[in-house]
């Protein structure tokens, strides 16, 4: 069995959950990136999302022999980076899990540090993912700076993304 238009839908999964985190970088305002419903200096939106690409990073350059050389972008502790900062760090980080998908699926799906396996670790991170856009998604609704429509149903619209 031909296994590579597997591999290829897994990659084409992880991008769409990607343009999903991008579609909501791109909607959100200055002040979108410094909301927050913490009142004990919890994370802020644009930390959620620095949070994100740093999750990805660790996973990356734990499990790929290649990421562990290409000098990504990292984000400090407490860090709350801009709209232009999260956009390009979330670019390497998703191009990173990419290179350990490829690198994870030649070698038959076994990844390092994670025992139950490629797809496993893929569905992880999404639901990671999933799990903070809901968050950021929930945040701004609750903080009165409105969500729009366009938004609320397009991060759903995998056939689109």
């Amino acid at each position: 069995m031909n296994s590579e238009p597997l591999l290829d839908q897994l990659v084409e999964t992880w991008r769409i959950n990607h343009r999903a985190t991008l579609k909501l970088v791109d909607a959100l305002s200055d002040e979108a990136l410094h909301a927050t419903l913490s009142k004990r200096g919890g994370r802020d939106v644009a930390r959620q999302l620095a949070h994100v690409h740093e999750v990805r990073t660790s996973w990356a350059e734990i499990t790929s022999k290649v990421n562990r050389n290409a000098k990504l972008p990292h984000f400090a502790k407490g860090e709350s980076p801009n709209k232009k900062q999260l956009k390009f760090a979330l670019e390497h980080s998703a191009k990173a899990v990419e290179t350990m998908i490829r690198e994870s699926w030649a070698g038959g799906g076994k990844v390092p540090s994670f025992k139950r396996g490629l797809m496993p670790l893929i569905g992880y991170l999404i639901a990671h993912e999933s799990h903070h856009r809901g968050s950021i998604m929930l945040t701004l609704k609750q903080s009165g700076l409105g969500i729009p429509e366009e938004l609320k149903w397009g991060l759903w619209d995998w056939a689109n993304l």
